[in-house]
């Protein structure tokens, strides 16, 4: 391997290092990750202690020193809120629709959802996920200013329920519509209706505005999803850094993070396709079908971003105009950022997974979406272990890039053989830099070998490389799912831990990830010649990188998605197999080299004397 080769190498690296250092959680981050642990837990178990002896009262706060304050008394509301405080609902009123998917409790608070939980998805301690963070009220606001000049947040209002049950059970193909009635005068009234099928994430609402000129300032009014988003996984750091919110306007996706304490807004006026909140695996949307004409995202962090037990907390609204329409129609979503049931949604609802760099989105996004996801979602039908599909899709990934990595191995085995006839030179030449190259150039001519062609291949495979490190660590299809001793393919597969702390790297080393920095020493050192007896291009230098570069793997590696490391412990192992053939044709004289070098050419010139 020579100077080029190994400068190529290098940039890689420094590359992989760029992207890991902004993704990779400290040792201290870790460290309180861990103590952090034990506390959710405890508020988790008082949280449900807490609702199953009052399950008829919503209006009790959970934790108060990160929820909403308590829904005042209705006096207190109608001082606050005028006209629309003077409601004569005074009882609070849950109704819960079950379907195959989820399981959605609507509150009369606000009219819409104060629980949503998903029925085929688990959080890292195996509960199943409730996504909306606070309980006590609809998650769901309308917002306006009223012609009193008072702030309405209907999520702070009683609604009447226009219906009676309030326990429905869905089946396959089924669907219902509940609506909720905010009575304001004689002849003006606010109307929610929701319609919910058994078959989707997705459900619609109308907000119908009757006769409401009058009582509103303006012409526009916001719908808002208000309450934060649960935290799901068991890295809370890795949760909490996907936590963000995002506006699709235009055909462009603007996405919008804090990365300080405290709180911040973003406002986008336009035609406005959907706003979106998420966490790592888990997000909702409202789509405006209706039509919308301004965006607002909100941000709020009670402590740093890379803190544990800092709380995020992101709200979005659409804005419209209600004066030429008084009914608009939206279209909301809140489940799993899984691809096929966003593609459902809205064909750009997936942009807010992150799968590469803007640089190669164009690249990425077509070989996600049509290639990696259709692989997984074909194969996991014949075989359901998906640590088999990742060594199975590895193996593709190899053939599909065998003509490319072929091509490199080749010309790294060349110019391992020119290695003897190149130190010739540069011993002859040592004092004539200027001849040492030309003898070198024309060494290369004569062999054949261009010096860079180990390198550029390598460069042509860096896309779909980047592509499957960000599809693997953010992709939702091998949550959870577990391969040998990995039991989260999405998570970390530690199998030992160390009695001390290593910096960047932790307390704690992943199996996959050590198995993957062993295949690339093995790799490096196939590579290098180690096997044929032949000394490594670069000499001593050469030898250190060999070593340093798997130990620097294994620290970038380690605490990311097991998945993630399983696949490059595939590529590298298939790697170490086509390099070992190289170098056995390289040895046996198949390879052209080995004809055309200058000590075999005198060979072969005193052979025809005799």
């Amino acid at each position: 391997m020579d100077k080029n080769t190994v400068t190529g190498l290098l940039l890689i690296f420094v590359l992989t290092i760029a992207w890991a250092w902004f993704t990779m959680p400290s040792q201290e981050e870790l460290e309180r990750q861990r103590q952090e642990q034990l506390r959710q837990d405890s508020i988790a178990a008082a949280q449900v202690d807490q609702e199953q002896a009052e399950p008829q009262d919503p209006i009790v706060e959970q934790d108060q020193s990160d929820r909403p304050e308590p829904v005042e008394s209705t006096p207190a509301r109608s001082q606050a809120m005028g006209v629309f405080g003077e409601s004569t609902i005074s009882d609070t009123t849950l109704t819960t629709i079950r379907t195959p998917l989820y399981e959605i409790q609507l509150t009369n608070l606000g009219a819409g959802p104060s629980k949503y939980t998903l029925l085929g998805h688990n959080t890292w301690d195996q509960k199943l996920v409730q996504m909306i963070g606070d309980t006590t009220r609809s998650a769901y606001s309308l917002e306006f200013l009223s012609s009193q000049n008072y702030n309405i947040e209907t999520d702070q209002l009683l609604f009447e329920p226009l219906f009676d049950e309030h326990d429905i059970q869905l089946d396959a193909e089924e669907n219902v519509t509940l609506s909720y009635r905010l009575q304001v005068g004689e002849n003006s009234s606010i109307q929610f209706h929701y319609t919910f099928y058994s078959d989707q994430y997705s459900y619609d609402l109308q907000v119908e505005l009757n006769n409401m000129e009058s009582y509103i300032s303006g012409t526009n009014v916001e719908l808002g999803w208000k309450s934060p988003l649960n935290f799901t996984e068991r890295d809370l750091i890795k949760d909490a850094q996907s936590t963000m919110a995002y506006t699709y306007a235009g055909g462009v996706l603007e996405d919008f993070q804090l990365d300080a304490a405290g709180r911040n807004e973003q406002r986008i006026n336009g035609n406005i396709d959907w706003v979106s909140s998420r966490t790592r695996f888990f997000g909702q949307y409202i789509k405006p079908v209706t039509g919308a004409n301004a965006s607002t995202m909100i941000g709020e962090l009670s402590g740093p971003p890379d803190e544990v037990g800092t709380l995020h907390h992101y709200q979005v609204f659409v804005q419209s105009s209600f004066v030429n329409n008084p009914v608009l129609e939206y279209e909301m979503y809140s489940g799993p950022l899984r691809y096929y049931d966003l593609r459902d949604y809205d064909e750009h609802a997936y942009d807010v997974i992150e799968i590469g760099y803007a640089l190669f989105r164009w690249f990425a996004d077509p070989l996600v979406r049509y290639a990696i996801i259709p692989f997984f979602a074909f194969g996991s039908m014949f075989i359901s272990n998906y640590g088999i599909l990742i060594i199975l899709f590895g193996v593709i990934v190899k053939l599909a890039l065998f003509p490319l990595t072929q091509k490199s191995f080749k010309s790294m085995a060349a110019m391992r053989e020119l290695q003897p006839q190149l130190k010739e030179i540069q011993e002859k030449y040592k004092d004539d830099p200027q001849k040492q190259q030309k003898e070198t150039i024309a060494l290369y001519k004569k062999a054949k070998v261009n010096p860079i062609g180990g390198c550029l291949p390598m460069l042509l495979q860096f896309p779909i490389l980047i592509t499957l490190f960000f599809f693997f660590q953010n992709s939702m299809i091998i949550r959870q799912e577990s391969f040998l001793w990995a039991t989260d393919l999405s998570a970390p597969d530690y199998i030992l831990d160390l009695p001390f702390t290593i910096p960047l790297l932790g307390d704690q080393l992943a199996g996959f990830v050590l198995l993957m920095s062993a295949a690339m020493f093995l790799q490096t050192k196939v590579t290098g010649g180690m096997s044929s007896g032949a000394a490594p291009s670069g000499g001593p230098n050469m030898k250190v990188f060999m070593y340093i570069m798997p130990v620097m793997l294994l620290f970038i590696f380690n605490n990311f998605a097991a998945g993630l490391s399983l696949y490059y412990l595939v590529y590298n192992v298939l790697s170490i197999a086509q390099q070992f053939v190289i170098n056995k044709q390289t040895k046996s004289g198949d390879n052209e080299v080995a004809e055309v070098t200058p000590n075999n050419a005198k060979k072969k010139g005193k052979g025809k004397k005799k």
